[in-house]
């Protein structure tokens, strides 16, 4: 009897990797050897060859990286983009079409549009409700596999199912490599290596606090003084990139990557060479698949005719995780984790990437830095309306006639934004409202349709600028529902790693459901989750529920 008991105890315990998948693996590895922070692109890897991850092929994944198999399905499990799946008999159809639901994609129909969609495609097809995927200025937007459509129907959608149109190709209109070296672009940088002394690396550092440039992927934290705080850390140095780019209504990084990558490729190399970078991770939304192609095609121009010696630079893909545009969240992905934010201090400038002194930076930052070297201090600063310096880059849609990336003064008001750059409102609309940055950041009336549109300029109002994405609502539409619509996205996000966040974005939204708010509750779980919240998602979730009450009393009524 004991010697039965110690055969079964010498059993191996839970799911063995199969020969044929562990041989299946090692080709999707190719010649690279394993590292667990590649984890999450071994994982798109099985994704985008078998359209799922099958079990037995997470076992044998975990077996060659020698991880716990846990690990990689907790992994695995916290990234909308991947379907795990342990019985064959459930994986999904071969095509997926996502149409985005956000507050842009509802006002343009998406409801009515999804809705259709699961009456007229057949079993092959899965159709998925989806958060904002960063092209709200075409809404209602769709993407077929991997492929975008703008102003998205039926006939549409089904026209690119046919014929086989379900993956993204690279923008035909971007400026490549050799173009942009034609037009003088790298001769900054290189006068910059050229000139490699401390003074002229201050002096940089100076002209960009100058020109008050701050970050615009949100937070706003300036940029000058962020290398000036990285560059006092011993090295070895690091920077992430920040192109998640998930705040519904955002889309003015895709619209500058199209258009001419190696602006942004050389801000970015200018900033690793003053602050002493070693290596450099780019991190891009899953949602932008032409864009990677694009910037991998453009990486491999820059690497094979260097302008000058260059750090390692990766670009590394997300998996649709709203959560890692928070910059700790980033960093956790990077490194091959589950998204989640990090508890600070320490900061991520000082014990970031890898246990690293990290630069992170949004996208559109680096790509004004060459600019601003290039024209001076003084040229950024004489933009600006009301007070406010420099520019800004508002990604507006909703009831406007020319939705789209519109660059325009610091300071601008709603109203100005609308009729000197959108084309005014759409006929037969009127302005009722508007978020002035994304879904976190509030919802105003147009009573308030004067305010700066800038950093620092709308708290007092219960709202921030944030990444400038503007969504107009007209007096046609609800504000209410609006809220609604916010509060369901911050539930879907939600990492789930702390309570406040995870269970009072879920209670908010299943009260905001019903046809009367009971307030009392909703104020108390906004102060709990603005209070007691680890990152920004948690804190900032309360922001629309609250300016609906505080500015639309009467559709309380």
């Amino acid at each position: 009897m004991s010697s039965l008991k110690k055969k079964r105890a010498a059993r191996p315990k839970g799911r063995q990797a199969h020969a044929e998948d562990i041989e299946q693996v090692l080709v999707y590895l190719g010649d690279e050897t394993p590292r667990r922070d590649r984890l999450i692109e071994y994982l798109h890897r099985i994704q985008d060859d078998v359209g799922h991850l099958p079990a037995g092929l997470l076992v044998a994944l975990a077996k060659v990286m020698r991880l716990a198999t846990a690990e990689v399905y907790e992994v695995a499990s916290f990234y909308h983009h991947f379907d795990v799946v342990k019985d064959p008999e459930q994986a999904p159809p071969p095509l997926t079409i996502r149409v985005c639901e956000s507050v842009s994609c509802e006002l343009a129909g998406a409801r009515e549009l999804i809705d259709a969609l699961a009456r007229t495609m057949g079993d092959g097809v899965r159709v998925q409700a989806v958060p904002c995927v960063g092209r709200c200025e075409q809404a209602p937007v769709a993407v077929v596999g991997t492929c975008p459509a703008g102003e998205a129907d039926v006939s549409k959608l089904q026209g690119m199912v046919s014929d086989g149109r379900t993956n993204d190709e690279p923008p035909a209109t971007a400026a490549d490599y050799k173009t942009y070296r034609l037009n003088g672009g790298y001769t900054r940088l290189q006068r910059i290596v050229e000139d490699d002394s401390p003074e002229s690396k201050e002096a940089i550092i100076a002209t960009l606090e100058h020109a008050g440039l701050r970050g615009l992927g949100g937070a706003g934290f300036p940029a000058g003084r962020k290398w000036r705080i990285v560059s006092g850390y011993p090295g070895p140095r690091l920077m992430a990139v920040n192109i998640d780019e998930g705040e519904p209504g955002t889309f003015k990084d895709r619209y500058y990557l199209e258009r001419d990558p190696h602006r942004f490729f050389e801000g970015m190399l200018i900033a690793a060479h003053v602050v002493g970078i070693e290596k450099i991770y780019v991190y891009l939304r899953d949602e932008y698949a032409g864009v990677r192609a694009l910037l991998e095609r453009e990486l491999d121009a820059l690497l094979a005719s260097p302008p000058v010696a260059l750090p390692e630079i990766e670009l590394r893909r997300g998996a649709g995780a709203y959560i890692c545009g928070e910059e700790s969240a980033m960093i956790e992905s990077i490194e091959g984790k589950r998204g989640m934010p990090r508890l600070r201090p320490p900061y991520i400038a000082e014990l970031g990437l890898f246990g690293r002194p990290t630069l992170e930076h949004n996208m559109e930052t680096l790509y004004w830095v060459p600019e601003i070297l290039d024209k001076g201090a003084d040229w950024f600063c004489s933009h600006g309306r009301r007070g406010r310096k420099g520019l800004r880059s508002f990604s507006v849609s909703g009831r406007v006639n020319r939705p789209g990336v519109h660059l325009a003064p610091a300071g601008i008001s709603v109203r100005e934004l609308i009729d000197e750059y959108c084309g005014g409102m759409l006929e037969g609309h009127s302005l009722k409202a508007y978020f002035p940055g994304g879904a976190s950041g509030g919802i105003l009336p147009a009573s308030l349709d004067d305010l700066p549109l800038d950093f620092d300029t709308l708290q007092q109002h219960g709202c921030f600028i944030g990444s400038a994405a503007v969504i107009i609502l007209s007096d046609k539409d609800s504000v209410r529902q609006a809220a609604l619509n916010a509060m369901h996205f911050f539930a879907h996000e939600s990492c789930g790693q702390c309570t406040p966040c995870r269970v009072g974005t879920e209670k908010a939204a299943a009260l905001m459901s019903r046809p009367d708010w009971d307030v009392p509750t909703l104020e108390d779980l906004c102060r709990v989750m603005e209070d007691a919240s680890i990152c920004g998602l948690g804190q900032a979730a309360p922001n629309p529920l609250r300016c609906a009450l505080k500015y639309f009393p009467e559709e309380f009524a």
